[in-house]
């Protein structure tokens, strides 16, 4: 159960609230953002979740995802270019149910960031990957700013695998 009572007393909350967050916002995050919601419309259950995605440096507020990210999810039906970096704020440890963080740096950032008063539980984002579930060595989403395509390619790949399961682990408290 989420911290922040997502279950109470046997009823469901209306809507459940998930963050992603990277480093600058511009690709890993804003995929996962953009990939979940996909699947979360494709199967019938936007109204049941609101998805936002966040970073924890300020490198790059206020633009778009990298071209790269956009192409890639683009080319996997996931339109991405209405997104815009921004920085996690105090706010989103009291609005959002659960935020996901792509890798155990960004964790650390989260659990130094979150105000006492924060209610959003705290994860990393691989912990829902159906493989990794098994396999703790692995838990970052790797960066692929610095790299080619396939590093977006790569990216996707788990995205949409986690993703799937984010949706059948959480979705199910319903």
């Amino acid at each position: 159960m989420l911290r922040g009572g997502m279950l109470a007393a046997g009823k469901a909350r209306a809507m459940i609230r998930v963050l992603f967050v990277c480093t600058g916002n511009i690709c890993r995050s804003p995929t996962a953002e953009g990939v979940f919601r996909h699947i979360v419309e494709a199967e019938g259950m936007a109204a049941k979740f609101e998805a936002d995605s966040a970073a924890t440096h300020g490198y790059h507020i206020g633009a778009p995802p990298d071209p790269r990210t956009i192409k890639a999810a683009a080319a996997r039906g996931v339109d991405l270019s209405a997104l815009r970096a921004r920085r996690v704020s105090r706010d989103d440890f009291q609005r959002f149910d659960l935020i996901l963080a792509m890798d155990r740096g960004h964790l650390e950032d989260l659990t130094a960031m979150q105000p006492a008063s924060g209610r959003a539980e705290l994860k990393l984002f691989l912990d829902y990957h159906p493989v990794v579930l098994n396999h703790p060595a692995f838990k970052d989403v790797p960066d692929p700013y610095y790299g080619g395509p396939d590093g977006f390619e790569q990216v996707l790949d788990l995205v949409e695998a986690t993703s799937r399961e984010l949706l059948t682990i959480i979705g199910s408290r319903y």
